[in-house]
């Protein structure tokens, strides 16, 4: 079996870790959504993953310029390494770009990560994997209600109900973590934050919301900050108000060990991120997760009482913060994404069909 593994971003690098280490001789492309090298190579290098065979340099515009860059190079590259099959995973820029010049250049798709939603066409990861398990021919759902999703629209492709590859990740490199993380927590006591979404960041009045919530609560908020985010927190003159504030301490994007200690040793997690809230239902995180957002795409970890969407109202999250502080401890020890093998089940049923 020939594969391709494209991949772009620190979500696609953590949930195709697990299948890249137990196919044989992959041929790896890494788009360079994510430049920052925070965000990107070094998470290559940590979790030991070969040195891509090709790299590419996207320009930072808008979406629709940088899918249809990565089209124009990839529909030049793929049919010169002609694979049984292209794995791509979630939901990015990278996964749609990559899907439709394999699609186009008659190459097969192995869609990890697929049926997830959020029915919020606000989101542009929305777009990008209705328009992704559509055009793929191995789906491989995550949980059931995944399923029911992509049955219920109709795909094209055969469907496989593997569980979340995040999970893997988590089983492998979990107690490690403390070994190899290098970030230091000057108090016992604090809440992870992260905030990236376009819909949250790229909207004034949003992320003004979610900035006077946290910045006026009374905890300890450690929030690694995305390049992105800090970029629209300086044009919106918001920046000054949340590093002036005695309680939010902002740190550079971490890596992915870094991550995992902060994800274990925080109180609670806020979030915009899908897999964030799909990293807390493991059972070496179990950490509750309050997601700003009006919707989520991982509706499991909200059913499994761990995640819980508290929206983008100044006072309803500062409320949520409140109630989440007095009783922060789960009581669930179970995950809805598997048990952890599910990279090996995906190789397994690729090949039968490659």
């Amino acid at each position: 079996m020939k594969t391709t593994v494209i991949m772009g971003t620190r979500p696609e690098i953590i949930k195709v870790s697990s299948i890249i280490h137990q196919l044989k001789d992959p041929f790896i492309i890494f788009t360079g959504q994510h430049y920052d090298y925070n965000l990107s190579t070094q998470f290559l290098e940590e979790l030991e993953l070969p040195k891509p065979n090709i790299s590419l340099r996207l320009s930072k515009s808008n979406s629709a310029i940088q899918v249809g860059e990565i089209i124009k190079k990839l529909g030049k590259i793929l049919p010169k390494v002609n694979p049984d099959t292209v794995i791509v995973v979630g939901d990015t820029n990278t996964v749609l770009g990559a899907s439709i010049a394999s699609l186009k250049s008659g190459i097969p798709i192995s869609h990890v990560e697929a049926g997830p939603r959020s029915f919020d066409w606000r989101m542009p990861e929305e777009h990008n994997r209705i328009q992704v398990d559509h055009i793929s021919e191995l789906l491989f759902a995550p949980t059931q209600l995944a399923r029911k999703n992509l049955v219920k629209e109709n795909v094209h492709g055969r469907i496989f109900v593997t569980g979340n590859t995040v999970i893997d990740a988590i089983n492998k490199y979990a107690d490690l973590a403390h070994k190899k993380s290098q970030i230091k927590i000057d108090f016992e006591n604090f809440i992870l934050m992260t905030l990236h979404r376009t819909e949250n960041v790229d909207d004034k009045n949003i992320l003004s919301s979610i900035i006077k919530a946290i910045s006026h609560s009374k905890e300890n908020i450690i929030f690694p900050i995305h390049p992105h985010t800090l970029k629209k927190l300086h044009d919106f003159k918001l920046y000054s108000k949340l590093k002036d504030s005695n309680n939010v301490h902002i740190i550079p994007p971490v890596g992915y060990f870094d991550m995992l200690e902060l994800m274990k040793k925080c109180s609670f997690i806020i979030t915009d991120s899908g897999g964030i809230q799909q990293e807390a239902t493991s059972p070496k995180i179990r950490k509750r997760v309050l997601v700003t957002r009006k919707t989520t795409d991982s509706p499991e970890a909200v059913q499994a009482g761990i995640a819980k969407v508290v929206g983008i109202n100044s006072s309803k999250i500062s409320a949520a913060i409140k109630e989440t502080s007095i009783n922060p401890k789960l009581q669930t020890r179970k995950t809805p994404y598997g048990n952890g093998n599910s990279g090996r089940q995906i190789i397994k049923i690729m090949k039968k069909y490659f």
